[in-house]
């Protein structure tokens, strides 16, 4: 290729193809996020590279990697993006902020536990906003976030999730949301209210898909008390879940944000000995669409009906055996 013209433009959405990549580690896997082909996010990435004038990719045995190139391209690519938005929130400013239309990403638990509340506050805040919701999680989450699918991200942190230090998010902490111990009523246990977790090592265990937050939080978790767990049911609905638990079908950690649904189930909840197993939950914007005001306001919302959550869901409260 030859040098970096002084005129030279790049196509942004070429931009978000490099970016996925990056997310990625591979053409089929970018294609797939995409809902394109290998061969078309291939033509993507050449054609960007063409335009940059400079290599983006490089062989790496059956596949690709990123060129330093491509890194410095992407850092620039990321403040591109962050620009754009605040281009948008401040046109979304000018006006009265009152009008219009946002999509919040979120995982199952949050969606049941946290937004009811938020949603039904929203309504009568921004009553001329249409709030759409969509169930997602890291890492198809993020690549709809940065695609403009949605607008706000309510996530947990975990190994598919971006770091706290990526500047492509504005991220607020909403709450921690513990794990207890669901047992079928008759458990051996059903009775304390404290157990360390190992105690639980040789049982069967119903555990979430290890891609969801859920499932891999509880394979961490299990690891870290010095076992590798049992799993007799991979069951992703919470619903099911405690079904599987009441029928005596094995144990399983469940957030304190779905508990209140299991009210008339016949289990036990325990909590762990020591410091409980929990996990953040966190709501992220695109940089530089924090000022949007309609976003402001979801933000908001989320942050105030998630500390009311949290004062409600007192560790007492949770350790009620149904």
């Amino acid at each position: 290729m030859g040098e970096v013209s002084d005129s030279f433009t790049v196509d942004l959405r070429r931009l978000t193809v490099l970016r996925e990549l990056q997310r990625r580690g591979s053409l089929a896997r970018t294609a797939e996020a995409l809902h394109l082909t290998p061969s078309a996010v291939s033509q993507q990435i050449a054609a960007l590279a063409r335009e940059a004038g400079v290599p983006l990719t490089e062989r790496d045995g059956r596949g690709v990697r990123l060129t330093g190139q491509a890194r410095v391209l992407l850092a620039h690519a990321d403040l591109i993006a962050a620009q754009l938005e605040r281009a948008r929130a401040d046109l979304a400013a000018y006006g009265d902020g009152g009008r219009g239309s946002v999509t919040i990403g979120c995982f199952s638990s949050a969606i049941l536990g946290l937004l009811p509340g938020a949603l039904r506050a929203l309504g009568e805040r921004l009553p001329h906003v249409r709030v759409d919701v969509v169930e997602a999680e890291p890492p198809d989450l993020f690549t709809a976030l940065d695609a403009g699918q949605v607008d706000v991200a309510v996530a947990v942190d975990f190994a598919a999730a971006p770091p706290h230090t990526d500047g492509r998010y504005r991220r607020v902490d909403l709450l921690t949301d513990v794990l207890d111990i669901a047992v079928p009523a008759d458990h051996r246990l059903a009775g304390r209210d404290r157990v360390p977790l190992r105690e639980l090592a040789t049982d069967p265990w119903i555990v979430g898909d290890a891609r969801s937050c859920c499932g891999a939080v509880a394979r961490s978790v299990c690891a870290a008390a010095g076992f590798t767990p049992d799993i007799r049911h991979a069951v992703n609905d919470w619903g099911a879940l405690a079904a599987l638990v009441e029928a005596g079908q094995g144990v399983a950690l469940v957030p304190r944000l779905v508990q209140p649904l299991y009210a008339h189930r016949r289990l036990a909840l325990l909590t762990t000995e020591g410091t409980p197993p929990s996990r953040n939950v966190f709501a992220a914007v695109r940089t530089g669409s924090e000022g949007d005001p309609v976003l402001t306001a979801v933000r908001e919302q989320l942050r105030y009906s998630a500390a009311e959550l949290f004062a409600y869901r007192s560790p007492e409260r949770a350790r009620t055996a149904w």
